[in-house]
């Protein structure tokens, strides 16, 4: 496994380009099993989580090749296998969207439970049952899902117990395929979920209401192949902003979309950050500490729980004490204790952290536990004076494409170093 070292303190300055949203292109890419004919992806991000969506949707049967311009190109018409095992969704759990979009075109699915970062129950109950309620049969056995619905899905009224993404996502795929209307409540407003929609709809799919919380799909006998184009990854755009404010630097990051990111934006702007955006850029500046904030993870409009993480790097050196209450998942503050490791003052009293501010953290070594608690590692690193390694960067590898390529370009002093022969940076295959 690789480490990242970063020697700190140097501000990070410069221009850089956002990557396509991981967390959509996911979604994007299991929609293509619903299709009758080729579907040509731009804007994918190059990462390990795309590449295990694409072998397990070409596992399915499905042809999947890249074009000169480094597009995907999926066509699952050929798609026979209706399956999802194990060895390939054990290291990712946004593989549970194909669960829909399996059954609404086999009406049959064996997918098995999905893995991922360890950062909460996340449990699919609310998948499945919605599933049920389209006139589904599902059974878990040995650890697999086992859904049938050999007379197709029907329409539904599906009210969800809270907002989940990855389940109007799935529910809303399977929609688009069954017979009648089917309403999803109390659905997500992520714009991934938006993105999700509108490619669905350039396909031939019958949608409405997306980015409120309620969408309703009228299902169509079909959809055809076509052109869709991943949204810019507006948790790596945060994150290299954050670059900025946690080494009083100035970045700005280009194909962008500012209204993604309100809440973030907001809020470093009241921790005294400098924000400036235009149609498709955002720039943030800092030449002092930060203020202390307060902040509450909440769904989509509100503050991003995938960047908690990255927030409280900030607050662990701004000029005073901040909290920080995490309200999505129960397990997100593995990333404390590797903060604490390199000086940081953080309290936990259940779901709220208490984060003390200090004028500098100290680089050590440290363990990445999760995708956006590595984030956080990356940059308290970049703040920290001396040298910090961080350990089980496979984490990293799963959200943020090119990171030391695009930090360094910032100014950082940043390299990645082999720590043995399973690196996952080469571990692409079907990138060779």
């Amino acid at each position: 496994m690789d480490n990242i070292i970063i020697r700190g303190g140097t501000p990070l300055s410069g221009t850089v380009e956002a990557s396509g949203a991981k967390n959509a292109a996911l979604p994007l890419l299991a929609a293509s099993i619903l299709a009758d004919g080729p579907v040509i992806y731009h804007r994918i991000p190059h990462l390990k989580d795309i590449t295990t969506m694409m072998t397990l949707i070409s596992y399915q049967g499905a042809e999947v090749t890249f074009d000169d311009q480094a597009c995907i190109h999926i066509d699952a018409t050929s798609a026979t296998k209706p399956e999802a095992p194990y060895e390939l969704v054990k290291t990712m759990r946004a593989s549970a969207l194909v669960l829909g979009p399996l059954l609404a075109r086999f009406g049959q699915a064996r997918v098995s439970l999905p893995g991922g970062c360890a950062i909460g129950a996340r449990p699919i109950d609310m998948h499945l049952k919605g599933l049920e309620a389209m006139g589904a049969t599902i059974e878990v056995d040995h650890g697999y899902v086992e859904a049938h619905a050999p007379n197709g899905l029907k329409g539904a009224v599906i009210v969800f117990d809270q907002v989940t993404v990855t389940g109007t996502e799935n529910l809303m795929m399977a929609a688009v395929l069954a017979d009648g209307v089917t309403v999803l409540d109390n659905a997500a407003r992520e714009p991934e979920v938006v993105n999700l929609a509108e490619s669905l709809r350039q396909l031939g799919a019958d949608i409405e209401g997306d980015g409120t919380n309620r969408i309703t799909v009228r299902g169509v006998k079909s959809i055809s192949g076509g052109h869709i184009t991943a949204i810019p990854d507006r948790i790596e755009i945060a994150t290299y902003l954050a670059s900025a404010l946690v080494t009083q630097g100035d970045v700005t990051v280009t194909m962008a979309q500012p209204e993604a990111l309100e809440a973030f934006l907001a809020r470093v702007s009241d921790a005294g950050a400098t924000v400036e955006t235009g149609e498709d850029w955002i720039r943030c500046k800092s030449d002092n500490r930060l203020k202390p904030v307060n902040i509450h993870t909440m769904p989509h409009p509100g503050f991003p729980t995938d960047l908690q993480a990255q927030f409280m790097a900030m607050m662990a050196i701004a000029d005073g004490t901040s909290t920080i209450s995490e309200t999505i998942f129960e397990n997100r503050f593995m990333h404390v204790q590797e903060l604490v490791r390199m000086g940081a003052e953080i309290q936990l009293d259940g779901n709220i952290a208490i984060v003390k501010g200090i004028p500098k953290l100290s680089g050590a070594p440290v363990m990445a536990t999760d995708l956006r608690a590595s984030a956080s590692l990356v940059l308290a690193g970049l703040a920290a004076e001396g040298e910090t390694i961080i350990s089980r960067v496979y984490h990293i590898d799963r959200g943020y494409e090119r990171i030391e390529e695009k930090l360094t370009k910032l100014g950082a002093d940043i390299k990645r170093q082999s720590a043995g022969e399973d690196s996952l940076t080469g571990a692409v295959p079907l990138y060779a």
